[in-house]
């Protein structure tokens, strides 16, 4: 069955802004890589990026629907951003086998450290909503007996 004419217009739409999303990305990281190295940044370029990208946002500087498809596709595709570290891996081989075990004893620590520090954090917050939403039950079930209590005053004093 064949797509209507406002159906394929509405993929080539979807498909320029997805485009240009990526486009963006890709400008975006380049300048700023090029900024890093201007500056002499110690920071790498994406680093440095993706601050100012936060800030952008967070700012509402550039709106979320701006760059959420294309981020949705980068993300989407990001096996294939992992390929270069795979070739790393075969070209230094010789280095993986003099360090390979302190690398791979401090990332799996960075990892549980991380973990760990979420986990903490995660069960505070959950700790400080249940006992908000304690706080508010109670002052409820306060309010609720004051007003029960009130209007057994005024119904006993009218009778």
């Amino acid at each position: 069955m064949p797509l209507s004419f406002c159906a394929i217009q509405s993929k080539l739409s979807k498909l320029f802004l997805l485009l240009t999303q990526v486009s963006f990305f890709c400008l975006f990281a380049y300048s700023c890589q090029q900024l890093a190295s201007w500056l002499h940044s110690p920071l790498p370029g994406s680093v440095i990026g993706l601050a100012i990208l936060l800030l952008l946002l967070c700012g509402k500087v550039i709106p979320e629907k701006a760059v959420n498809s294309g981020a949705a596709w980068l993300i989407g595709d990001l096996l294939l951003f992992f390929i270069p570290p795979v070739v790393a891996v075969l070209k230094y081989e010789d280095i993986l086998e003099q360090y390979g075990v302190t690398l791979l004893s401090s990332m799996l620590a960075a990892s549980c450290l991380v973990l760990l520090g979420t986990a903490f954090t995660v069960d505070r917050l959950f700790n400080f909503e249940r006992k908000l939403k304690l706080q508010k039950q109670r002052k409820h079930q306060q309010a609720q007996r004051t007003s029960l209590l009130v209007n057994e005053t005024l119904s006993g004093t009218a009778s």
